[in-house]
């Protein structure tokens, strides 16, 4: 049977071919839309994926930028295709359909509704304000690994415990070199301080609840692994709703660039991982 004229020239990536452009191109540089509805989102999705559900679609075009490449993804192909065929059809010149959907996703995934801790941002952040609080949240990561190295009897999981606290205090350095070019003239990190809540840890999550609800991974390497990878995950996937939600273009631009670095630990650990499993 002759497939129907609506989906006869939609653009397609495969999800090998989406996973390559994501690891090729910066964030900020693409819009990636997830058209199922929120309760399939909650779910599952793809870190930075911005959800707006096939049927609010037409409504949100005004807020899509056209001039940038466009992904559209839902379970299986069928809606997103239905969604390509929309937006080509307002102008949108580069968008693509990502056959088999989430379904048929072997990548990096986050979970939890869009709004996920997206009060701790106000949306008219300065640059130095997102510093600080990304900071913060990068600190309590570190605490975390510091604290479950400290609990472990198993020497090689506090030595790979170390190391993801190594990767962490590398992230801090990053960000203060961030701050610096800021303000050439500061010295130290005490332009870092901030009001944020202290136990807060990268991805939203607070660190004493995370620790409890986790300890008996904590003498499994694989699994201490395969967690980092989740929490990098969440982080990657939160500071990209955060620029979804910010008004101020210069901390947009600071959050895709912190976004660039989580990409860059998400690759380190998965280097990681392949070396133990």
């Amino acid at each position: 049977m002759e497939e129907p004229r609506l989906f006869a020239s939609t653009p397609t990536m495969t999800v090998e071919e989406v996973k390559k452009f994501l690891a090729e191109h910066d964030p900020g540089t693409y819009t990636l839309v997830d058209v199922r509805q929120p309760v399939e989102y909650e779910e599952v999705h793809i870190p930075g994926a911005r959800l707006v559900p096939l049927p609010e679609l037409m409504d949100a075009v005004p807020d899509l930028e056209r001039a940038k490449p466009t992904i559209l993804y839902c379970s299986v192909g069928g809606r997103s295709r239905v969604a390509a065929q929309l937006l080509m059809g307002q102008g949108f010149e580069r968008v693509f359909n990502m056959a088999g959907g989430i379904f048929s996703w072997e990548g990096l995934e986050a979970v939890g509704p869009q709004e996920l801790n997206m009060d701790l941002v106000r949306g008219d952040e300065s640059p130095e304000e997102m510093l600080a609080l990304a900071y913060g949240m990068e600190d309590g990561l570190q605490h975390f690994y510091d604290t479950a190295r400290a609990k472990t009897l198993n020497a090689k999981i506090a030595d790979l415990m170390a190391t993801l606290a190594q990767v962490e205090e590398r992230h801090k350095a990053k960000l203060q070199q961030m701050y610096t070019g800021l303000h050439p003239d500061s010295t130290g990190r005490g332009g870092f301080a901030t009001d944020l809540e202290t136990g807060i840890m990268e991805g939203g999550f607070r660190i004493d609840e995370f620790m409890t609800q986790n300890q008996s991974l904590m003498d499994d390497g694989e699994k201490v692994l395969e967690m980092a990878i989740m929490l990098e995950s969440q982080a990657l996937d939160l500071y990209l709703r955060f620029a979804d939600k910010m008004h101020v273009e210069a901390t947009r631009e600071l959050l895709f660039a912190i976004a660039r670095e989580e990409k860059g630990h998400l690759a380190l650990l998965g280097r990681l991982y392949d070396e133990i499993a």
